[in-house]
């Protein structure tokens, strides 16, 4: 199923644009401003800030260590049907955070639940998005993922005000009833390609006719917009496709088990084997990908980013109120200013790394190079004026998490963007995770923040050397980012459907 040029880019494209904006406005809202629920967290149940902590970085972390599981859902049953699932998962979390006794109950019911649902939500709107753009592409995925933006800049001044007028018990229940909008953006995700799922439920009603299924060139039948590129049908196929050829040969074989077990039973093993060999060349892909050292260098900076970057955002307004700088969270809290100077970031970014005199790596280097420096002037800011600013730079900064895509497709390119994407949001996701925890034990150890922020700066300034060394032109790389001819981006999903 081949969709149309005519819907690309235009007319019903832009109201997927605007459906995934929203899903993912109210999917991350309240795992973005989790910095405002924060030290409700730490009155209500009085436990350590590194136990405390491990909600926050898991509501982060876990959609983004599973993203690989997520876009294998996405890519079998289609993004509408995995939105309306993860509304379920985000609404169904926040509201049985309400009744946490505990904050290991926390953990389980805000971190994986509503982080897993976040996740889902996160490859279904992109995917969609890649599917109705083309030549726009860029800029569609640009306006979605400033939903997240959007969304913590909202939810962290409303989660705030709901706390006041309801409790922390109500403000939960309140934006988990809001999250169920999910399934309402859901419905405007019309499919342009036929997911997996149903494929093989289409190869499973051609089993009962007459013609066997051997017969009818299966490749024809089942190729999902393999790309433009006039290449062998097995450098054309990408992995999932195989599998689901191998799946739909493997209906066929059942319907000749009357013909004798025997035959059947080797059939059965000549699945069995194919679908070995199948996996087997995943797995090699990805082996050679971390064989490159610019995606190595990206990898390691991307963790180290991450696991420095990301505690501010939970712990910046817990760091104002112990420091007696003020005395509740304001009418616009820090977590606020942050967001929206991502999301400015992020746009700004992304249109700078267009430019061709500019270098995409090394401006991501130079983010990260800020980000340190500001994440060290922490300890010494002593008003809250200076941790405004120090939000706004830290905030667009944090932008650069729009320049990934861009920077792994000129490293590795398009054909092999989805396989690199996943191991680079593994990395991102374990340090996100780790953060947070890490800060907050160094404040249980210290009663101070002074030398968790330290630990930060230092951790990203480490990852902003080790990106800028390993990926000097001196290396002499076999294939170095420079040397890639540029990317001719066409309407194929299944080659972009993890980018931003």
């Amino acid at each position: 199923m081949t969709p149309s040029t005519k819907v690309l880019d235009e007319g019903w494209a832009w109201v997927i644009v605007v459906a995934s904006f929203m899903a993912q406005l109210l999917a991350y809202g309240s795992p973005q401003s989790v910095g405002v629920l924060y030290p409700e967290w730490l009155h209500a149940f009085q436990e350590g800030k590194g136990m405390t902590a491990w909600v926050g970085s898991l509501v982060a972390g876990v959609g983004l260590i599973a993203s690989p599981i997520c876009s294998a859902c996405v890519d079998n049953f289609g993004a509408r049907p995995v939105t309306i699932f993860s509304g379920v998962m985000v609404a169904g979390g926040l509201m049985l955070s309400a009744f946490a006794p505990n904050v290991q109950f926390l953990i389980f019911s805000y971190g994986i639940v509503v982080g897993l649902g976040c996740g889902l939500v996160y490859a279904a709107t992109l995917t969609i998005t890649c599917q109705y753009f083309d030549k726009r592409r860029g800029l569609a995925l640009g306006i979605v993922t400033t939903g997240t933006s959007v969304g913590a800049f909202i939810y962290a001044t409303a989660q705030n005000e709901l706390i006041v007028m309801y409790g922390l018990d109500g403000c939960l229940l309140i934006i988990g009833a809001v999250a169920l909008n999910l399934m309402a953006c859901a419905g405007f995700m019309r499919p342009l390609n036929m997911p997996g799922y149903y494929l093989k439920q289409k190869a499973a009603l051609e089993r009962n006719t007459e013609e066997q299924l051997f017969e009818k060139a299966p490749l024809d039948d089942l190729k999902i917009t393999a790309g433009s590129t006039a290449t062998t049908p097995e450098k054309t196929l990408m992995v999932k496709e195989l599998l689901i050829t191998i799946d739909t040969k493997e209906l066929a074989i059942q319907t000749e088990k009357k013909k004798g077990s025997f035959l059947s039973g080797l059939g059965i093993m000549k699945v069995m084997k194919k679908k070995q060999q199948a996996y087997f060349k995943y797995m090699h892909s990805m082996y050679e990908i971390l064989q490159d050292q610019s995606m190595v260098a990206f990898c390691i900076a991307v963790f180290l980013f991450s696991l420095g970057a990301f505690p501010p955002v939970l712990f910046i307004e817990d760091v104002a109120q112990s420091q007696g700088l003020v005395e509740e969270v304001s009418i616009i809290p820090l977590v606020s200013i942050g967001a929206i100077a991502t999301c400015v970031g992020k746009l700004v970014l992304g249109i700078l790394v267009d430019f061709k005199w500019i270098n995409g790596i090394y401006l991501y280097a130079f983010t990260m190079f800020a980000e340190g420096v500001s994440l060290l002037l922490i300890p010494l800011t002593k008003n809250y004026m200076g941790l405004q600013i120090l939000s706004v730079v830290l905030g667009f900064f944090s932008g650069n998490w729009s320049l990934t895509s861009y920077i792994t497709t000129k490293i590795v390119g398009l054909d092999r963007l989805t396989q690199a994407h996943g191991i680079l949001m593994f990395f991102g996701g374990f340090g996100i995770m780790l953060g947070p925890p890490v800060v907050g034990w160094f404040f249980d150890w210290t009663q101070s923040y002074d030398l968790a922020f330290y630990f930060s700066g230092s951790c990203v300034l480490l990852g902003a050397v080790i990106l800028s060394v390993l990926t000097l032109p001196c290396w002499n790389r076999k294939h170095s980012a420079n040397d890639r001819p540029d990317v001719h981006y066409t309407s194929n999903c299944e080659k972009v459907a993890s980018v931003a």
